[in-house]
């Protein structure tokens, strides 16, 4: 068996109660290296076209990667893949923390969970030995009950969980997947599709740590890792501030979503600050001991950029097992509600951690309804009688706890989502959205990152911001020698104007979504490995991959691996109905920014991005309407898919 895996893929047929293990052969990991490419082959071959993302016929696949457990940085994520009930395409999600690497300890490379059990239960895999367990006892409960109860039940306080939330139970549709009670899989509904399938949760243990084909290579590309931290800027102010390290530039640069996308600089923005956020709130500021307490991490890792708050004040009490906001989150429930007050913002996270729900959806839907408030295209009867105006806390925290619960009028609009809310709704709601495949965008704006705007539209699963790189490492007055030496590694040597998206930019931007499709197989942190600004760089990518799993393998051969969990993601969503029609960007997008600062006035350019939707389809070898060839998919050894 191939060094790096464990060599196990657990079937799981929740209908039947039936659990059998896989051994694939070592040419289908090589071929897949884990995470998304992987489960999107089973997902292909074994879910029928047409299925309810909500039935028991969706498949919901969690897969790791060859260098998970690994003792570096950035290399401990869990990718779940399923039909997503948000966009009826590919759903995607990645989640990081301690569970990855201790599933893998527990002796499987991948789950893939087929049916619906007719009773709740979890899998528990202890020590290679899964089992299907009840868990009626479970259900109704919060994230960190959850775990309580089962490291209780199963006698282990080490055990890691991934499970969906109570929200997920209730029917919220952007339901996530959370393990250490803060950690989540998010974004695309796969904690609702786990909930459909009366699955709460999945508990792992184990102690055999996966064989490397060259140790020594791993400890010395480990060892690089602190040496370099504190010559990149860009990795110091992370592993300090965490992602809140970018509210300030963000805003500087008129790029951090305001008022629910109408303006690029938000007046409140330092109260909601990294900066500020580990002077006063963060666990251990009062003694000076944040460093030490208030900054969490993943397994292995270096960087530790995960936040932890505790906030002992009644009115907003936070509790530091549900982590705290990240950057997103601060956006979603700061700066585009207009809210500037941070201990409210941390008590949304911690709400959304408890119940399982995606914070960027949930704070983006709750921004999205007050606007429609604010422009009189909903009243008091729709908010179930709540002002739901911008800068109004008090109405964002009950909107929220309305969603979570899905209770009134307002909570079951917005547990759907801002678009099926719209659809509701009428009266021009939808001139107020910012989704794209059903999808709310994160707190980076197209508008000044010309080729982010391309990929939010072409990416098979919606607008997301951590599936390429971004603008700015390619543009001139912003790109520096360290990105420009690795970015060149990639053939991208010709650095473009600022807001440019011309033929290079649409270039950068499918070169470097294949590279991070890539990072979302072998399931490597990007903010740990990356084409340009992380910590480690392509190269080091390439000798990861060699001294884990003792393969010769080549820069290109790893993007041909990027390639091929794209081009199998547009396969499925090209069986499911999905056209170029889908690679849309919201109305808003086109409309000049309001407000001061260096956007305001400034808007996309439909036809710029429709040339652009063009050349990537060029790029990528499918045809005009965005479907892979045959022929590409043949070049990529994917010839079964072209069948489907």
């Amino acid at each position: 068996m191939a060094y790096g895996y464990a060599g196990k893929i657990l079937h799981v047929d929740l209908t039947r109660g039936a659990l059998t293990i896989e051994e694939p052969p070592e040419a289908f990991y090589r071929k897949y290296l884990g995470g998304s490419a992987m489960g999107l082959h089973y997902i292909l071959k074994e879910m029928p076209a047409g299925a309810d993302p909500l039935g028991p016929e969706n498949v919901l696949t969690l897969m790791l990667g060859v260098t998970t457990g690994a003792a570096i940085s950035g290399q401990s994520r869990v990718n779940a893949n399923a039909k997503s009930p948000i966009s009826s395409g590919i759903g995607d999600s990645q989640g990081g923390g301690f569970f990855p690497a201790e599933m893998k300890f527990a002796g499987f490379d991948g789950i893939v969970v087929k049916g619906k059990s007719p009773k709740p239960v979890y899998l528990s895999i202890i020590e290679g030995q899964p089992e299907l367990r009840d868990a009626s006892h479970l259900m109704g409960k919060i994230t960190g009950e959850v775990e309580a109860i089962l490291e209780e039940e199963i006698g282990d306080d080490k055990i890691e969980i991934l499970q969906h939330g109570p929200a997920a139970e209730k029917g919220v549709l952007f339901s996530s997947l959370v393990s250490m009670s803060n950690r989540n899989n998010g974004r695309t509904g796969m904690g609702l599709v786990m909930a459909s399938k009366n699955l709460k949760a999945v508990v792992v243990r184990g102690a055999k740590k996966p064989k490397l084909a060259d140790p020594k290579a791993l400890t010395a590309l480990n060892r690089l890792g602190p040496e370099w931290l504190p010559d990149n800027p860009d990795m110091v102010g992370l592993g300090k501030y965490g992602t809140a390290s970018v509210v300030m530039p963000q805003n500087s640069f008129g790029t951090l979503p305001t008022r629910n996308y109408n303006e690029g600089q938000f007046e409140g923005c330092e109260p909601i600050s990294g900066e500020v956020m580990y002077d006063t709130v963060l666990r251990g500021a009062a003694e000076g001991k944040q460093d030490k307490l208030g900054r969490d991490t993943c397994y292995a890792c270096v960087v530790r950029c995960k936040r932890t708050v505790e906030i002992s004040d009644e009115q907003y009490k936070v509790n530091p097992r549900y982590g705290g906001p990240e950057y997103e989150t601060l956006g979603t429930f700061g700066s585009y509600c207009g809210i500037d007050d941070l201990a409210a913002v941390c008590l949304a996270n911690e709400i959304c951690n408890q119940y399982g729900v995606d914070t960027i959806a949930c704070g983006a839907t709750i921004a999205f309804a007050m606007e429609c408030f604010e422009k009189g295209v909903i009243g008091l009867q729709q908010t179930s009688g709540v002002e739901l105006r911008f800068g109004n806390v008090d109405a964002m925290l009950v909107a929220l706890r309305m969603i979570v619960h899905k209770e009134g009028a307002l909570g079951r609009a917005l547990a759907q989502g801002s678009e099926r809310a719209a659809r509701l709704w009428g009266n021009g709601a939808d001139e107020c959205l910012i989704t794209v495949k059903g999808a709310e965008a994160p707190a980076h704006m197209p508008q000044a990152k010309r080729s982010l705007g391309l990929i939010y539209a072409v990416n098979p699963f919606g607008a997301d911001h951590q599936s390429s790189e971004h603008d700015w490492m390619y543009e001139e007055g912003m790109a520096t020698n360290l990105y420009l030496g690795r970015l060149a590694m990639l053939g991208l040597n010709e650095v473009q104007p600022a807001m440019s998206l011309g033929p290079e930019k649409a270039r950068y931007a499918y070169l470097t979504h294949v590279f991070y499709s890539m990072l979302d197989s072998a399931e490597l942190c990007q903010f740990v490995w990356g084409p340009a600004w992380t910590l480690y760089g392509p190269a080091e990518v390439v000798e990861l991959l060699r001294a884990v799993t003792g393969w010769e393998m080549s820069l290109d051969e790893l993007m041909a691996v990027g390639a091929r969990r794209l081009n199998l993601m547009r396969v499925f969503n090209a069986r499911e109905g999905l056209t170029r029609e889908h690679d849309r960007l919201p109305k808003k997008f086109f409309e000049t920014l309001q407000g001061e600062g260096p956007t305001a006035g400034i808007a996309l350019d439909e036809a710029e991005i429709e040339t652009a939707i063009s050349r990537y389809y060029e790029f990528a070898g499918w045809t005009s309407d965005g479907i892979p060839t045959t022929a590409t998919l043949e070049k990529l050894d994917l010839a079964w898919a072209a069948e489907v």
